[in-house]
């Protein structure tokens, strides 16, 4: 762990504190590369796009992924293992793959327009559902969903049965059982799904380029540019470090409602 992953994340983070001059990277210590990102207002943009897209993209799948994993957990018996297999599928094909199919499925010519054109609410096909921030949060939605469905399975498997059936005893009806008993226990894995989610939505900058559009859609995005076309590396370890700085502060704070263990 120390030689294969803290060396090199201290080494590319350092970059964040050196000055950049043309092509060159100057190790003298500097502040200025955070000072682009909280001055320049597209960067500041970017990063609260990228916030904004993540915290969407966590909540959709947190409502669909939680009735799937009540059904799975408590309802599914012997069908458990088919139906956990039939979600881990996905990710056992590649993940641009899956980009590309959501990209034929919206596209121009694509199955969504076919469909809706069949049944007469479009008389031609619209450009309005690729290359843009909704194309963008429902393939998100998709790739990252079974990370959100595992964390909420592993909880709801470990719901203590008799504490459900004593709530029932006690005169409660369905709907307060869940607010007051099944939500509470299984909050720590709806989180740690979340963080799952949230992290990964962050960091993508596939999906942006492909599905989302031209520009800097996410910070991602402007990482990636910055390490290869402008070859700016103090400024992309600058990006960096600001978002495993937030991933960080807010793992610290979800530690506290016991995230780390149903991670």
């Amino acid at each position: 762990m120390i030689s294969f992953y803290f060396i090199p994340i201290i080494v590319l983070l350092s970059y964040a504190f050196m000055q950049h001059e043309y092509v060159q990277i100057i190790p003298r210590f500097t502040w200025e590369n955070f000072s682009q990102i909280i001055n320049n207002p597209g960067y500041r943009n970017t990063l609260f796009r990228t916030i904004y897209i993540a915290t969407i993209v966590t909540g959709i799948n947190a409502l669909l992924a939680f009735p799937v994993a009540y059904f799975i957990a408590l309802y599914a018996g012997k069908n458990k293992q088919l139906l956990t297999l039939l979600i881990l599928l996905p990710l056992w094909s590649s993940y641009l793959v899956r980009v590309f199919a959501w990209r034929i499925i919206l596209g121009y010519n694509g199955v969504l327009n076919s469909f809706l054109i069949s049944i007469g609410i479009l008389a031609e096909p619209s450009s309005l559902f690729l290359y843009n921030q909704f194309s963008m949060v429902v393939t998100l939605c998709y790739v990252w969903l079974p990370f959100m469905i595992l964390p909420l399975v592993t909880a709801l498997e470990r719901l203590p049965r008799n504490l459900l059936e004593a709530s029932a005893d006690l005169g409660a009806n369905p709907w307060y059982t869940f607010r007051k008993v099944t939500f509470p226990l299984v909050l720590p894995g709806l989180l740690a799904g979340g963080i799952s989610v949230f992290s990964l939505t962050v960091g993508d900058y596939i999906t942006a380029s492909l599905v989302g559009g031209a520009g800097d859609i996410l910070v991602g995005n402007i990482v990636a540019s910055q390490f290869g076309v402008a070859d700016n590396w103090s400024l992309g370890a600058a990006f960096a470090l600001v978002i495993l700085l937030l991933l960080f502060g807010l793992m610290t704070i979800l530690s506290r409602q016991g995230v780390l263990e149903n991670l």
